[in-house]
């Protein structure tokens, strides 16, 4: 249960009194003398109460009920009044305070009051939280495309991890979405409105990579003209992505662990530590581990990168999200070229889900763009590497059961009708492909 609570008086002995009572009860509170303090220093969606005077010099207690509530209408505040405040403190309920308290009161009072305005204030933060994660999903789902369980799957671990402060290591094939996976691990998470670095590790010179990353004084080198912020030093407060770290220069990894470990960076020709706050999300093609058992990567590094890890998975392994794919790739490449999206024929649907799609996500959205300007059909492939005739007909039945389902959101019967199923087979093959009903009941498809 929340227990902050933020005290508001102008009278030093009524301060005293009222933290000893609160505190002895197991409440957390910050004292202040003026409302303009308590303003400056009262956190967004601070989770607690505010108990205040009404008559104080400068901002009085009405003024400042009047600003908390312009900021957060829901947030708790309890009025302290004399006795001829009462019709005042009567009228400013009716405006939004919780509650108002005649002095002299007795701790017991002002304990009831409280704990009645924190469980409330609690309700409101969860229901908030509940919220903020609903409309987060919706976001996210329409960002990771795909309705596969694999895609479905990663899209949770994305979410829960978005909200931890811990280093994320990213493995995936060219073209499978790492960058995309990274921002969304920064844009659904505390860090959002910091700044968002990314750092291709394999395009940055030997050479230079120091100084790209730390930063460097004037005359640290030849041809270093001005002091130059690094790319870890520009990210303070939010997230640094460092794609392709296997090519990261050993030498390299040393310093970039030690900072890891200490939180602190040098710039290069300094002897002056400063302190970092960033998140390291980390991306490679290969397993890192493998790379240190080679000798290319630092295993304790590897170690540090990989606190949490998300694979994922390439396109021949999630077939059944290639239509939706294609879809969605070609409606903005129509958009943006000013022409109209093409019509899939069953012959050109067959050959994107027969296709390997070596260079997965990228590839298929390039494939999408020149079938939007006419240069040619989506690829096909005579017999795709790993898939079985068995395996495409499966991301084949899957995609129609899906439409279906799309289609008619969710209607069973209707989905019967008109793949001509009887209904266990129906629901065999759905569960067979992790399709859920209650995912179309909403609207005209499920974003994925």
């Amino acid at each position: 249960m929340l227990n902050s609570v933020i005290v508001v008086d102008d009278e030093a002995p009524i301060r005293e009194a009222v933290e000893q009572w609160l505190s002895l009860s197991g409440f957390e509170v910050r004292l202040f003398s003026r409302s303009e303090e308590c303003l400056a220093q009262v956190p967004e969606h601070f989770p607690g109460v505010i108990l205040s005077d009404v008559r104080m010099p400068g901002m009085d207690g009405l003024q400042l009920l009047a600003e908390l509530q312009r900021r957060d209408r829901d947030l708790p505040v309890i009025l302290l009044t004399g006795h001829g405040d009462v019709p005042m403190a009567v009228d400013a309920m009716r405006d939004g305070a919780y509650d108002f308290l005649e002095k002299p009161f007795t701790p017991e009072t002002l304990l009831g009051s409280l704990r009645r305005a924190l469980e409330k204030r609690a309700l409101v933060l969860e229901n908030r939280a509940l919220h903020e994660r609903a409309d987060n999903r919706s976001r996210l789902d329409a960002t990771l495309l795909g309705m596969s369980p694999t895609m479905q799957t990663l899209r949770r671990q994305v979410l829960d991890l978005s909200q931890l402060p811990v280093n994320v290591l990213i493995r995936g094939e060219t073209g499978s979405g790492k960058e995309m996976v990274a921002r969304c691990l920064h844009d659904f998470g505390p860090r959002a409105d910091k700044p968002f670095v990314a750092v291709n590790c394999a395009a940055i010179p030997e050479q230079l990579f120091e100084a790209e990353l730390f930063g460097h004084e004037s005359g640290a080198f030849t041809g270093a003209q001005g002091k130059r912020i690094g790319k870890l030093e520009y990210a303070h407060g939010g997230t640094v992505f460092l794609d392709e770290i296997e090519s990261m220069p050993l030498a390299q990894q040393v310093k970039l662990l030690r900072v890891i470990q200490e939180r602190r960076i040098e710039r290069l020709g300094s002897n002056q530590s400063i302190d970092i706050d960033v998140r390291i999300i980390a991306a490679t093609k290969p397993d890192l581990l493998d790379e240190a058992r080679a000798g290319r990567f630092r295993e304790d590094l590897a170690y540090r990168l990989n606190i949490a890890e998300l694979r994922l998975p390439p396109l021949r392994e999630r077939r059944e999200d290639i239509p939706m794919l294609f879809s969605h790739f070609s409606r903005n490449a129509a958009e943006r070229l000013g022409r109209d999206a093409p019509v899939l024929s069953a012959e050109q649907l067959s050959h994107l889900l027969s296709h390997d799609w070596p260079g997965n996500v990228r590839e298929l959205a390039n494939a999408a763009e020149r079938q939007v300007l006419g240069l040619d059909g989506p690829a096909a492939q005579e017999n795709p590497m790993g898939q079985s005739l068995v395996a495409q007909q499966e991301a084949f039945e899957a995609h129609c059961i899906r439409s279906a389902l799309r289609r008619h959101r969710g209607d069973i019967k209707a989905v019967m009708h008109e793949l001509q199923l009887p209904r266990r087979t129906l629901n065999e093959k759905m569960q067979r492909h992790g399709l859920v009903r209650e995912d179309f009941l909403a609207g005209d498809s499920p974003t994925g």
